[in-house]
């Protein structure tokens, strides 16, 4: 018997905090429910995601930044043949640019998050509409993991 996708949506402040009670409930959500190395692969790309939000763009109206995840586990859905997360971070838009993974010195000491993505994604992008943008990413329980690069 096949195991139904699932969705959840949490509002968080749009504050550095905001990025560990993300964490927290993703971890409390999905222990148990994908493997082990995807749940630490989607809670850092979670964290790198918040905290982009968190220092690059503003907040939703009242403060605040909306986390989603979703699992589609193996077998859910036609097609889908291994366990997959999907994690999304929407705010009220990027105070300068558009996300995107930037060139930077080996001794940078930041600059880094959008790499870590798309390292440990399956894809991610950037979505806009009339709230603000999205960054998601995808990622699967087994793949190689080979830097990837979407818009």
């Amino acid at each position: 018997m096949a195991v139904a996708e699932r969705a959840w949506c949490v509002v968080i402040p749009h504050h550095p905090r905001g990025a560990r009670i993300a964490r927290q409930r993703l971890t409390t959500e999905l222990r148990g429910a994908v493997h082990p190395t995807l749940l630490a692969d989607a809670v850092a790309v979670l964290a790198e995601l918040v905290g982009n939000a968190v220092r690059h763009a503003s907040p939703l109206p009242g403060g605040v930044v909306r986390v989603a995840w979703r699992l589609r586990p193996a077998g859910s859905v036609v097609g889908v043949e291994r366990d997959s997360v999907e994690v999304r971070v929407t705010d009220g838009g990027a105070m300068t640019e558009q996300p995107r993974i930037r060139a930077i010195a080996t001794d940078a000491i930041d600059g880094r998050g959008l790499s870590i993505v798309a390292a440990l994604a399956d894809r991610w992008g950037v979505d806009r509409d009339g709230l603000g943008q999205s960054v998601w990413a995808e990622l699967s329980s087994s793949f190689v993991h080979e830097r990837r690069e979407s818009p």
